[in-house]
């Protein structure tokens, strides 16, 4: 079995390790790892919302079957474990926070939210209150040890990686989290798994946002904002009404299909949301061409702005060539399905520099190069 240096600073016999253990394969193997370094390991699992209505969604990370899970890899490690209920605070922080941003008409990220907050602020002050001498999680990114401090790079396996949902974690954090598998494969993770006889060695992973069944984002925004269900126009952005839609939840920037507008000879693409009037702004492919972003709330990880950069809108776009100035993101090319409310994280080379939410961009037709 793979041995991981957890950097404790002080003999491992002598330190405690705390490990957030969702249910899954990533976060299970990391506490097996932590064991193996002979500290003392408490596992912490976060009840996030009613378990018993979750119990058949095994695919998402937080469900009943999932706190059952992680306690049985505990027993099996012979590892302390607890479970916390952050129910109410989950709610507020990150389901409220996504039903009020597709309101206002945002692509919402849930999942940098919940990092953000009840992960790695609510956990985190959690393991220093048990006492530990830091905190690992199943994350897919890296931890390296920089000129002046502790830096955050992209995961090995570039299919594995999760940065860009961690670009909010600030220096301070960093600090104290560990990320065991940011240098491993999956399948090395899942053979580890395996050899130690886990029952979640051959677990499918997460697909949907935890609280979201079946990616059905619109029932659980009308559940939690019914308002949210009201209809509106769909508007080409010549200024021709093209038709009606059922609440602006169901769109967002970027979007091609469900508009059900036939009769057009050009394939049309959600431009703009207009909340305030509830109306859907659509137009060609080129109309979705920015070359500047505005971002908001921004973390800063690196040591100062500079050329050379990249930066992804979206977890699975491509890294692309722009400049940042400190509050405004110019992409060297026109960039595609940048909607408000996504996150721009930065990156020189594998690092994170950092990133912010988007709240307006600038269409190319109107910023030259």
């Amino acid at each position: 079995m793979i041995e991981v240096d957890f950097q404790l600073g002080r003999p491992s016999e002598e330190a405690r390790i705390v490990v957030a253990m969702s249910g899954g394969v990533d976060s299970s193997v990391v506490a097996a790892l932590a064991a193996r370094s002979g500290a003392e390991v408490v596992g912490v699992t976060l009840q996030l919302y009613d378990h018993g209505a979750a119990v058949e969604r095994s695919r998402s990370c937080c469900a009943g079957q999932d706190i059952y899970d992680a306690r049985t890899v505990a027993d099996r490690l012979g590892i302390a474990h607890y479970v916390f209920d952050y129910e109410s605070r989950f709610k507020d922080s990150v389901i409220d926070r996504f039903a009020d941003e597709y309101m206002m008409g945002r692509t919402p990220i849930p999942c940098i939210a919940c990092n953000q907050g009840v992960k790695f602020t609510d956990l985190l002050s959690l393991a220093r209150d048990l006492g530990a001498d830091c905190l690992a999680t199943g994350h897919y990114v890296r931890r390296m040890a920089g000129p002046s401090g502790a830096e955050l790079h992209r995961a090995a396996d570039p299919a594995r990686d999760q940065s860009y949902f961690l670009f909010a974690t600030t220096a301070d954090q960093l600090d104290y989290l560990r990320f065991p598998l940011g240098d491993l494969p999956k399948a090395l993770v899942r053979e580890v798994a395996r050899d130690l006889q886990l029952i979640v060695a051959d677990k499918p992973d997460s697909q949907d946002i935890c609280f979201v069944p079946n990616g059905d984002y619109a029932s659980v925004v009308k559940k939690v904002r019914p308002e949210a269900a009201q209809e509106g126009e769909i508007v080409h952005m010549d200024g021709r009404l093209l038709g009606r839609h059922k609440g602006l939840i169901h769109f967002t920037v970027g979007q091609r299909r469900g508009l059900e507008i036939g009769g057009q000879k050009e394939p049309l693409y959600v431009v703009r949301l207009e909340p305030g009037v509830r109306r859907v702004i659509v137009g060609p492919k080129s109309a979705l061409a920015v070359r500047t972003a505005h971002l908001s709330d921004i973390n800063w990880l690196g040591e100062a702005q500079k050329e050379g950069l990249t930066a992804k809108v979206r977890s699975m776009a491509r890294p692309a060539p722009a400049r940042f100035d400190g509050r405004s993101l110019h992409f060297l090319d026109p960039e595609y399905g940048v909607a408000p409310g996504q996150a721009a994280v930065i990156y020189d080379g594998d690092r994170v520099l950092g990133g912010g939410w988007i709240e307006e961009t600038i269409a190319a037709e109107l910023e030259p190069a």
